[in-house]
């Protein structure tokens, strides 16, 4: 599986994208949709900029009346990071004064690969909105996120096919106590993805975020012993919803899933793209269809053999 498709709602806004300086199109309210600002990642002579088009959007609407902004393409993310996006966002912060969200690296696969999105440092955007509620981004390569405080932000979301072990750290180190939802792409090692469940100890020991109700722990190549770990953790006694989709879950972490804490307090459990038996498809249902969580267990994966002694199962997102 790969990301085709860009965002159409951003921060409960449908996305617009900031049309081309030559393109007849009338504007939308500023506070009514989230801005998608996008320049041609594989540009040609004459194409417009990402820095340039965000100082024309910045001149063309109420930048104070502006409430979310979706970064798509800039020019060569395979080979530039993100930090002058960053360093744009944060010079415009006296203008951008009702900005509530940023999502960072809004792009295909026919725009850049999720892994060959070279992210930078985001957390000072952090500290140039202390407002903001909603942070997105995807791709884990270059990315740094040192842990950090922020009073006001109420989802994080971040999306990989390889996620550090010092990333995870940062993460789970930092203190949010108005965090709701925490979503993290653990991915896989091939693409940087190193980390262990080790790495969200304060996260699974229920000390950090005390106002989290959605936990998403990802496309990971490890998800059995990540699986094992929120069965165990204090953390899960106050979800409403847990993910662990997208990634390489088999029986025995589903088990252990089913062997630790309580999960019959949850609204809803998604273990999508997995590679469980059917029978343990349904030991998984008895346990929790009765009562009340829905459970979903779409995209079965069947585990690839090429012959070579191996078995061979894969997240859903990587390259």
């Amino acid at each position: 599986m790969t990301i085709g498709h860009h965002l159409q709602e951003f921060h409960g806004l449908p996305v617009f994208e900031f049309p081309d300086a030559a393109a007849p199109v009338g504007l939308p309210d500023a506070s009514g949709v989230a801005w998608r600002i996008s320049a041609p990642t594989y540009s040609d002579p004459g194409d417009e900029r990402w820095a340039p088009r965000f100082e024309r959007f910045l001149k063309a609407v109420d930048a104070s009346r502006v409430r979310a902004i979706v970064v798509g393409g800039w020019d060569e993310p395979y080979e530039t990071s993100s930090a002058g996006i960053v360093t744009a966002l944060m010079a415009a912060n006296n203008r951008l004064t009702g900005l509530e969200a940023v999502f960072l690296g809004d792009m295909t696969f026919e725009d850049c690969e999720i892994s060959w999105i070279i992210q930078s440092d985001v957390t000072p955007l952090l500290a140039a909105y202390p407002a903001l509620r909603e942070l997105g981004v995807r791709g884990g390569t270059g990315l740094a996120f040192p842990s950090v405080r922020h009073a006001s932000l109420e989802t994080l979301v971040v999306e990989a096919g390889g996620l550090g072990a010092e990333v995870v750290r940062g993460i789970a180190g930092s203190d949010l106590p108005a965090l709701e939802k925490l979503e993290l792409w653990l991915g896989t090692d091939e693409y940087g993805g190193d980390s262990t469940p080790g790495d969200l100890a304060p996260l699974l020991a229920g000390t950090a975020f005390p106002a989290l109700r959605r936990l998403g722990l990802r496309n990971s190549v490890i998800e059995d012993a990540v699986a094992a770990a929120v069965a165990d953790a204090p953390v899960t006694a106050r979800l409403d919803r847990l993910d662990l989709s997208m990634g390489v879950l088999t029986d025995e972490g589903a088990a252990a899933l089913l062997g630790g804490r309580p999960l019959t307090h949850l609204a809803r459990l998604d273990l999508s793209h997995h590679y469980l038996s059917e029978a343990m498809q349904e030991r998984v249902r008895a346990a929790l269809v009765p009562h009340g969580v829905t459970v979903v267990l779409d995209e079965a994966q069947t585990p690839e053999d090429y012959g070579d002694g191996e078995v061979h199962r894969y997240v859903a997102v990587a390259e």
